[in-house]
């Protein structure tokens, strides 16, 4: 009879053996340390954005001195982020009542399709622009001409961005008038991102 249960002690033994000692189910598993992958904290301009923009205009041209005037607009467009490159292409419409030629005429809205192209910089985008502009006067009649100019702009939200903007404007033979039209414009702006 001992014989007997030393053989079923040593066999029950045997048996929970795996179980004392652990197995791969009840063992405690440490967590595996894994490294953080790396998240990209830079803002992502990519879509269309509107708003509006606020400044100073002054215009000079080759038959008298520069006139200054408040100018405001609206400003639209797209964006697209390569990365730390981001390149667009938008519009702005501006209305301002600045004298042109000595007082003969007053600038009254400048048109302009705009291209932009820029790095960005934390939240920001530092970029260069150029493009058509179009001016349109009360007695001179309307004229085509071009512009360039740079800008900042930061994101201080994902929706929401401010910056500003300085343009340089050139209008030759203003309208077959013979008179040559500079302007400048320096703008903030604040524009919403869709």
């Amino acid at each position: 009879m001992i014989r007997h249960l030393t053989l079923i002690f040593v066999l029950a033994a045997y048996a929970a053996a795996p179980a004392l000692a652990g197995s791969p189910e009840d063992a405690p598993q440490d967590p595996a340390v894994i490294a953080p992958l790396p998240v990209d904290t830079s803002p992502d301009w990519t879509g269309f954005y509107g708003g509006l923009q606020l400044g100073l205009a002054s215009v000079d041209t080759s038959i008298s001195g520069a006139d200054e005037g408040l100018i405001v607009g609206v400003t639209g467009g797209y964006d697209y982020d390569f990365g730390s490159f981001v390149v667009g292409g938008g519009f702005d419409y501006d209305f301002t009542d600045t004298s042109v030629a000595g007082n003969t005429a007053d600038l009254e809205n400048v048109f302009r399709v705009k291209l932009r192209a820029g790095f960005e910089i934390g939240n920001g985008l530092l970029y260069g622009t150029g493009g058509y502009a179009q001016a349109d006067t009360d007695n001179l009649g309307s004229d085509d001409g071009y512009f360039l100019g740079a800008g900042y702009e930061n994101l201080i939200t994902p929706n929401f961005s401010y910056g500003g903007e300085l343009l340089f404007h050139e209008f030759d033979n203003y309208n077959s008038t013979g008179v040559d039209v500079d302007a400048t414009t320096v703008q903030l702006r604040g524009t919403f991102r869709f």
